[in-house]
């Protein structure tokens, strides 16, 4: 049977105050994460994935049930998203990969402009996403529910994620009722450019 396992969060749920508040963090990371867990190790049971990670799994979800790629997406979703957040964040990119922010989208300012843009533009439930291409350049896009660029259900934009904002209502409610906006603002607030950066070099490895 596949054993995925919810880890702890590197920090305290209270450590991203006042940004993010300690009950949402709770209750996202103990329920929510939880259950994709939960439910991805049920829905892989007896299938061929069982065994493989989720890297392995999720480029190829196509193969398997509708179950497996909402808690899979899920699952490594929420595992992106705790690690890039930080109560002592790395404010700003530096290296290569600030270089390749300049490149594409003119300047910082102007990449969370589009990642708000996309977070904002997101019907219902869902994520905006920075990813690396498989031609090695950086690109911005929105995927429903739990989906994420890796997926070959992705007909367009897909790639590896480095940098994912989760625009679900659980994510963001209890704090900012329906202002998703301030929200996505908040965002930057605890974003750790550090693990973005790390991520952006293991999707140019994967590249290669």
């Amino acid at each position: 049977m596949s054993t995925f396992q919810l880890p702890e969060l590197p920090y305290a749920y209270d450590a991203l105050e006042p940004h993010f508040d300690s009950e949402t963090m709770k209750i996202h990371h103990q329920r929510h994460h939880q259950a994709y867990v939960d439910n991805l190790n049920k829905a892989l049971e007896g299938s061929d994935a069982e065994g493989k990670s989720l890297k392995e799994i999720l480029p190829e979800i196509s193969k398997y049930s509708p179950a497996a790629r909402n808690n899979g997406g899920g699952h490594y979703n929420h595992l992106l998203f705790w690690s890039i957040l930080s109560p002592t964040p790395k404010t700003e990119p530096t290296g290569k990969l600030a270089e390749a922010i300049k490149l594409t989208f003119g300047s910082m300012d102007a990449l969370k402009e589009e990642i708000k843009r996309v977070g904002l533009g997101q019907f219902g439930s869902g994520w905006s996403w920075l990813f690396v291409k498989y031609n090695g350049s950086l690109g911005i896009t929105g995927t429903a529910n739990q989906d994420n660029p890796l997926m070959d259900t992705q007909l367009v934009s897909r790639g590896f994620p480095i940098l994912g904002v989760d625009v679900w209502e659980h994510a963001y409610y209890l704090k900012y009722q329906n202002k998703r906006a301030d929200y996505l603002d908040a965002f930057w607030s605890v974003l750790n450019w550090e693990v973005v950066e790390e991520n952006y070099e293991a999707a140019l490895a994967e590249i290669k």
